[in-house]
């Protein structure tokens, strides 16, 4: 289940279930790929929100997500539902961030540094509950809930007794039920209007068990000088036809190109598409 790339001096870093890989020096041998390297193999081999999106953070550390091994479950392994950091060489592995279910997507702010993530809620509590997350971690040992309080307010009905909602750090934005946030970026560049600097752009998944579809769209949240959302809104939609209760397509990542162009990832319709701005 290769999943998660990642790119660190001409070497390309590729996450599986329980090991990341390495390739050195890929793009001069793209005809002719070496074997790769294990760099480290010493995660679970769970499946069950396995996949693995990786990104070097500004420390020069990569980061790798441990999603949760079940819809809702206390994990006796204190690696399940964190976010994890490791040397580039695969030494020095730690438990970065606890409490988190399942991220698919994080990033870090451009002027402090600051890591963001998405976070996707948990299932069969109903159509309407409880939201997936946007979340800020300003520090390192944060810890985020899961699995006993949902949304920042809501205990969990099975493990919710066991500790309380103001015990954890809350979500800075709450992005609504079931609708699968995968990546998201900040905008840095200068393409798009100014007003569009420093938000922070989500692609959403969309919803797989809703009576009635949700998501399937790019949202962007904008933050004020104290990383408090200001607003919540979509940027694009049009991907699910809410008369039909149908999607044609579902967004899983974002990227930025040089020229401050936006790519968008799409899994169901198998495409890539690039957003440009070109003024009025």
């Amino acid at each position: 289940m290769p999943n998660g790339v990642a790119f660190r001096d001409g070497d390309l870093y590729v996450a599986e279930v329980s090991r990341i890989l390495k390739f050195e020096d890929i793009e001069n041998n793209l005809e002719s790929p070496p074997a790769p390297k294990v760099v480290f193999d010493g995660y679970p081999t769970e499946t069950h929100h396995g996949w693995k999106y990786i990104a070097f953070g500004p420390d020069g550390k990569l980061y790798v997500p441990v999603g949760a091994p079940c819809n809702i479950c206390e994990s006796e392994d204190e690696i399940f539902n964190s976010i994890t950091r490791l040397n580039p060489d695969g030494t020095g592995m730690e438990v970065v961030h606890k409490g988190i279910r399942n991220t698919v997507g994080f990033t870090w702010h451009p002027e402090t540094g600051d890591l963001w993530f998405t976070d996707n809620g948990r299932d069969w509590l109903g159509d309407d509950s409880p939201s997936c997350e946007l979340n800020h971690a300003p520090k390192d040992n944060m810890h985020f809930g899961y699995p006993y309080c949902h949304q920042g307010d809501t205990p969990d009905p099975e493990f919710g007794e066991k500790r309380d909602c103001s015990e954890f750090t809350p979500p800075v934005q709450n992005l609504g039920p079931h609708v699968a946030p995968l990546g998201l970026e900040f905008y840095t560049a200068d393409q798009f209007p100014a007003a569009y600097k420093n938000r922070i752009f989500i692609a959403q998944h969309g919803s797989w068990n809703r009576s009635t579809k949700i998501g399937y769209r790019v949202m962007q949240v904008q933050l004020d000088d104290n990383g408090n959302a200001k607003s919540y809104e979509p940027f694009i939609e049009g991907w699910l036809d809410k008369e039909e209760d149908d999607a044609w397509g579902r967004p899983v990542d974002l990227e930025f190109l040089p020229d401050g162009s936006m790519l968008i990832s799409d899994d169901f319709a198998d495409a890539i598409y690039r957003v440009s701005y070109v003024g009025k």
